[in-house]
């Protein structure tokens, strides 16, 4: 079977997806693909951009988009060639549920709602909608009604039922073997224990409460060392120059690491993820820091739940961001106590993964009576 994936935004785990599929389906897969930058624009003009891309290729039995194409305009201006070829939509995040930037102007411009309403006019173009966790599928389909309402009339409030008989969950699938190729002989647990960040440096993913955890415990002589990683997108919030300053001596690592062997060095090195974002729809990061052996400290909403098995959730999650800092002194101070989920995440590799999406979009592209199959397991 001939796929063609079309992703108008390819970077960070966009971009991984995308190339890790193509390289483990067992389907000849077809990457149309724009820089990942501007993604505003990416979400206006991708669609024109890759529509002209598509009428140079063969044709597909299927289109499988992400959420940053419109849909609707892409089809519009391919429809001599796209005409009767099944499509599924990949939502690795969505624009109605996604928290907006306290720096953005488009919500008080009142310019926000376009980009949720190019996801719901694609959602409902595509024949088969796919979440990457239950959490993201519930959240937005959740959401839709109250958006729809805010529109002044000829709102179609059926058209979130459609959306919902349609959709599913594919989790995302990672390349976490990749990991095992740097994995240490095993760790010294005679040295101070080692806390971790390695999510994006923005607004979304809540540095603060997880900085100011670290404070009181610095406060109170707790030792522990703390490396934080991952990527900075331009200026990041405040507060991670204001924790350089205070964390002092106990920063072992500090920024972004561009060859993926130091990254999974200190993945592997690393002892505690507490993890606090506002915002999380699957959370690859997490997930390849647990594949890892981290022992987490995850909140109880968002999709984390989904990444940890119903016998450890009392263990591992946390409901409240002002009690983070005593659980976290708990595993600090326990060591060895910690839950390790590695084996749990590791149902997100591709050889688990691959086969599922391979026969799932299969079926789909079969589109037999117009139903969406169920995917197994998930």
């Amino acid at each position: 079977m001939r796929i063609t994936l079309l992703e108008p935004y390819c970077t960070g785990s966009h971009a991984a997806w995308a190339r890790e599929f193509a390289a483990n389906s067992s389907h000849e897969v077809e990457l149309l693909t724009l820089p990942g930058r501007n993604w505003k624009w990416r979400m206006h003009g991708g669609a024109v951009t890759l529509a002209a891309r598509f009428l140079e290729q063969p044709r597909p039995d299927l289109i499988l988009a992400t959420d940053m194409l419109d849909l609707t305009t892409f089809l519009a201006l391919t429809r001599s060639a796209s005409h009767g070829i099944p499509t599924a939509l990949y939502f690795h995040e969505n624009q109605l549920t996604y928290p907006w930037s306290p720096t953005d102007q488009d919500p008080a411009l009142q310019r926000d709602l376009h980009y949720a309403f190019i996801n719901y006019a694609s959602a409902l173009a595509a024949d088969a909608v796919l979440f990457n966790s239950r959490y993201h599928r519930d959240s937005f389909l959740g959401a839709l009604p109250r958006f729809l309402q805010a529109f002044p009339d000829a709102v179609d409030l059926a058209s979130a039922e459609r959306i919902a008989r349609k959709s599913r969950v594919l989790p995302l699938g990672l390349d976490l073997r990749k990991l095992d190729r740097h994995r240490p002989p095993a760790k010294d647990k005679s040295r101070v224990p080692l806390v971790l960040w390695n999510h994006r440096w923005e607004y979304d993913k809540a540095p603060e409460p997880f900085f100011e955890s670290l404070y009181r415990l610095a406060n109170d002589g707790v030792e522990f060392e703390v490396a934080v990683v991952g990527e900075s997108f331009g200026r990041g919030p405040g507060v991670f120059r204001q924790a350089r300053e205070r964390l002092g001596s106990r920063v072992v690592q500090w920024g972004y690491l561009e060859r993926f062997s130091d990254y999974a060095a200190w993945l592997w090195r690393a002892d505690i993820l507490p993890v606090t974002s506002r915002q999380e729809f699957f959370g690859a990061s997490v997930v390849q820091a647990l594949y890892c052996g981290c022992r987490p400290l995850l909140p109880d909403r968002l999709a984390y739940p989904e990444h940890v098995p119903d016998e450890a959730r009392e263990r591992v999650l946390y409901r409240d961001d002002g009690n983070l800092a005593e659980r976290l002194r708990e595993l600090i101070l326990e060591r060895e106590r910690g839950e390790v989920l590695d084996c749990f995440v590791g149902r997100y590799d591709w050889e688990k993964l691959a086969p599922v999406y391979d026969s799932f979009l299969e079926r789909v592209a079969l589109g037999v009576d117009g139903v969406v199959p169920e995917v197994p397991g998930w």
